[in-house]
């Protein structure tokens, strides 16, 4: 079940593109490599390299990415995130280089050894690594709260109690070994790993699609051949085709359905020097979600002539969905990453309108399609 459930989040990651994706990828690939050198471990009596894989995959690995997944599927606020990703990278390679190299006690069974095998250090290592994840998880799960339970945010609330469960059991699995009960408790952690992905990569679906998933195409090496054939995601597609059977269905326009405008205003605060690389970034990614993105109303950059270190980005999406799609996107996702070196720091501003209108060409000229 385990290997399983690895190929199943790497599909799918493949599938829907992220980061969370990626990270549930790697936690499901540690718990299931721990779990296999538990069972050599059954077989024939733990020894020093099965005790260090088992409690590599399952106290460290497993739920400091599962965690941090959860994060990052949770949280939207850019500075949150790269926060813990400097974190992360600070909880992952000390204990691991602790766990791998750290003398343990020899004196095993063939029952899942606790942590306790350890000396102190690499012990408070792992202490303050599990300390990571229940910050990690706690805030993700405020995160989610706070936007609201209307919509998707049901769904967002099941994947992060799901991934809640999964981190309790391989961290008590990891802190008390459990005997026999271990490896159901670790397949449990693996089942509820997996139904969090699978939640987290289920298309939104319109109420009238009957339509199968398209494989949606990522890349955007070739320009000129992308803006001669626009790749859309396969939610984008599903809401026009289901829009088209509805105008053939009734002979007319199809009514609009009720939902609100979604608007997002951030504010950069630049890094002195900096200004041109951030324009040169903005102009790209603004082109990109232009040529890309139909329900991403208006997306634009500018700078403030008061203040030369600072840009304003302004963002409305036609819905809460347009938002998440928009978000998930390669290029916003690649866009974020790269601010990094441009930007010390970000204020963000989600704003939710119930009715909004623009001049047409206003639209056109800040985002010309």
């Amino acid at each position: 079940m385990g290997w399983s459930a690895t190929a199943a989040l790497t599909a799918y990651a493949q599938r829907r593109p992220g980061v969370a994706a990626i990270a549930w990828s790697i936690a499901a690939l540690g718990i299931t490599v721990g779990l296999s050198a538990a069972v050599i471990g059954v077989m024939f009596d733990f020894g020093g390299a099965t005790f260090r894989l088992l409690h590599v995959g399952i106290s460290l690995i497993g739920p400091v990415y599962l965690a941090w997944g959860a994060f990052e599927y949770a949280v939207r606020a850019p500075n949150a995130r790269f926060t813990s990703r400097l974190f992360l990278s600070v909880f992952t390679i000390v204990p691991l280089v602790v766990l791998a190299v750290d003398r343990v006690s020899e004196r095993f069974g063939d029952s899942f050894p606790p942590l306790e095998h350890y000396d102190l250090i690499p012990r408070a290592l792992v202490n303050g690594a599990q300390v990571f994840v229940v910050v990690l998880l706690v805030t993700a799960l405020v995160a989610v709260v706070r936007r609201g339970l209307g919509g998707r945010g049901k769904v967002d609330l099941i994947v992060v109690v799901l991934l809640l469960v999964a981190a309790l059991l391989s961290i008590v699995v990891g802190r008390a070994g459990l005997g026999a009960m271990g490896p159901v408790l670790m397949l449990g952690s693996l089942a509820a790993l997996w139904g969090a992905g699978a939640m987290a990569a289920k298309p939104r679906r319109d109420p009238y699609d009957e339509v199968e998933d398209d494989y949606y195409d990522d890349e955007y090496d070739d320009v000129d051949d992308e803006l001669d054939d626009p790749q859309e995601e396969p939610v984008r597609r599903k809401r026009r085709h289901a829009e088209n059977h509805e105008e053939d269905l009734y002979g007319g326009a199809p009514s609009a359905p009720p939902s609100k405008v979604r608007g997002v205003i951030t504010i950069y605060t630049l890094a002195e020097g900096e200004g041109e690389g951030f324009d040169r970034l903005a102009a790209a990614v603004v082109a990109q979600v232009s040529a890309h993105e139909p329900d991403t109303l208006l997306f634009a950059a500018h700078t403030v002539p008061s203040a030369p270190l600072q840009r304003i980005v302004y963002a409305i999406y036609r819905d809460e969905l347009a938002q998440e799609e928009h978000e998930r996107q390669p290029h916003i996702l690649e866009f974020g990453r790269l601010l990094s070196g441009h930007v010390v720091a970000t204020n963000v501003i989600e704003l939710s309108l119930a009715d909004a209108a623009a001049n047409d060409g206003l639209a056109a000229m800040l985002m010309p399609r």
